[in-house]
């Protein structure tokens, strides 16, 4: 209320205005119509907060509603904004998202890859397009070293690291392993993570028949993470839908080679028969001949691997990916100051 009142009483004007832009957003949609009058009270409460501090300038660091906070933020105080996009929900519904809206707001924007800026692209006119800049994300090789290659011990492990959803496409990577055991192959498949998708996944495995080849681990942290880590032949991806996961980012530098889908960002992290192997989104066949491919075949695990780890280390390597967002945010502060 103090935030509120505040903002009325010192700019009368540009508090109604704000409420409007806010109001306007959810345009028929009473549901989205209130959420978009909180984002305002929080838009309020935030550039309350900034004054204080005499901060001019926000980074988000996601297009999600945080960014819609930011984008009406802009309406109310003066104040400039930028983002990182990260992808591919904000794609899949620019509407939803008031992606249009916020790359108009936005002083610049930083993707985390090529197919990212591509899609904002895709919605910007091209006078908007000078304000995207690739900023890669990353891993640190420091704490990410290679991990010592398991003796061999009959068992194929595959592990398999992600929130338990439908993008993550589990059931795909469920009904590959299926394949591979009909195969009379020794593989056991370690899912570590969770999410809404848990129970409908076990549901899933026991219909398959599959037992004690697949091992549901739970939400791990990065501790309990290092012995799944240390224990994987394999590292497998099978998602519809992703930006350039981090996960892969570190499997790749413990040399852990990895089987990911051909998908939106993940080429330009992993380049197929180079750096890691990739099979078509939903191609349960494919996915079975890729880790069938890589337990038949000692070396090229260890080719891929280490082309992995060396991949991560010349475009990955996340202290010289932070000095780069550094240098974008410098560059583009002091354009404007």
């Amino acid at each position: 209320m103090r935030a509120q009142l505040g903002l009325a009483l010192r700019n009368t004007r540009g508090y109604f205005a704000s409420l409007w832009f806010a109001v306007r957003l959810a345009r028929t949609d009473l549901g989205k119509a209130v959420l978009c009058c909180l984002y305002f009270v929080e838009a309020a409460m935030l550039a309350r907060w900034m004054r204080k501090r005499a901060l001019t300038h926000l980074h988000v660091h996601f297009a999600t509603p945080a960014a819609t906070v930011a984008m009406i933020l802009t309406r109310m105080a003066p104040v400039s904004i930028s983002l990182t996009v990260h992808g591919p929900d904000e794609f899949y519904d620019v509407p939803g998202y008031f992606l249009a809206e916020k790359i108009r707001s936005a002083r610049f924007i930083c993707t985390i890859g090529s197919y990212a800026r591509s899609q904002l692209m895709q919605i910007a006119p091209v006078s908007e397009w000078g304000k995207f800049e690739v900023a890669r994300l990353g891993v640190d090789p420091r704490v990410f070293v290679p991990r010592r290659v398991r003796e061999e011990s009959g068992r194929f492990e595959v592990l398999c690291v992600g929130r338990l959803v439908p993008a993550k496409g589990q059931h795909v990577l469920l009904a590959a392993v299926a394949r591979l055991a009909a195969e009379g192959r020794t593989v056991r498949l370690r899912v570590a993570g969770d999410g809404p998708e848990r129970e409908s996944l076990a549901r899933e495995t026991r219909r398959l028949g599959l037992g004690e080849a697949v091992c549901f681990e739970g939400a791990l942290n990065q501790d309990e993470l290092r012995r799944c880590w240390g224990s994987a032949d394999v590292f497998a991806l099978a998602s519809f839908a992703e930006g350039i996961p981090v996960v892969l980012m570190e499997a790749m530098a413990m040399e852990i080679p990895c089987v990911a889908t051909w998908i939106t960002g993940v080429p330009e992290l992993i380049r197929d028969e180079r750096d890691g192997l990739l099979v078509a989104p939903g191609d349960v066949e494919g996915l079975a001949a890729a880790i069938g491919r890589l337990m038949d075949d000692a070396p090229l695990r260890e080719r891929l691997g280490k082309a992995g780890r060396v991949r991560v280390e010349e475009r990955y390597q996340l202290r010289r990916n932070v000095g780069r967002l550094a240098e974008i945010f410098e560059r583009r502060l002091r354009a404007a100051a």
